[in-house]
């Protein structure tokens, strides 16, 4: 028996989420894409009501281009995205391993070919594991499957939900905190905080609304 047999399969995650919560949301977002160097980085947020401000859960998942078989290289940022969406899955329902089973076959991929070195000419400090893709031009990284980043973010947004979150703004006290929550109205508010712990010095937040997309938007 595989040791995979150990692990929870990504669909029977997402499967338990709609039993239990049956209008639960899945929201993706693109923390760092690199298409020169390959790698791409994924957040992943569950929220238990689909009309939920705050998230439940959140996980990421990194996803590197070179750890991929050939036929799965073009696939590796939904690969990622999945995997992002299993672990967050799992950190709010619960489950006897974090890690997904699609996580887990990785690792054994990569076992295998530690296994398969003998003890003289396997240094894990300077193994590595297929070649680590370098392009002088994002046409070059396009052209040998690697979708670059000026022609598939737009799509990548468009399939998966996704979206590559903006840095924080800053004050002169550093990069602000945003914050939620709701007024005695109920109606919700939020906004970027300066994150100086003395009120009197304190530089002014700046506000957003909830738009009718469900997204945070500059109060105007």
């Amino acid at each position: 028996m595989s040791f995979l047999n150990n692990y929870e399969d990504v669909a029977a995650r997402i499967a338990r989420l709609w039993v239990t919560h049956p209008t639960a949301r899945v929201q993706t977002n693109i923390v760092d894409f690199n298409a020169e160097k390959g790698y791409v980085l994924i957040q992943a947020q569950i929220f238990r009501e689909y009309e939920d401000i705050n998230p439940s859960a959140t996980d990421y998942a990194f996803g590197n281009v070179a750890t991929y078989n050939v036929n799965m290289k073009k696939f590796f940022v939904e690969d990622t995205v999945t995997s992002a969406i299993g672990r967050a899955i799992g950190l709010l329902l619960g489950a006897d391993k974090r890690p997904t089973r699609q996580d887990m076959e990785k690792v054994e991929t990569i076992s295998a070919k530690v296994a398969n070195s003998t003890a003289d000419d396997y240094d894990p400090w300077t193994q590595k594991f297929g070649e680590v893709p370098s392009y002088k031009t994002a046409a070059e990284a396009e052209q040998s499957g690697i979708p670059s980043l000026g022609s598939s973010m737009d799509e990548i947004a468009k399939q998966l939900g996704g979206e590559l979150l903006p840095e924080a703004p800053q004050c002169s006290h550093g990069h602000r905190i945003f914050k939620t929550g709701e007024a005695k109205t109920g109606k919700a508010w939020g906004g970027w905080f300066c994150v100086e712990k003395t009120k009197a010095t304190q530089c002014a937040p700046l506000w957003y609304v909830l738009a009718s997309d469900g997204k945070w938007k500059p109060q105007v």
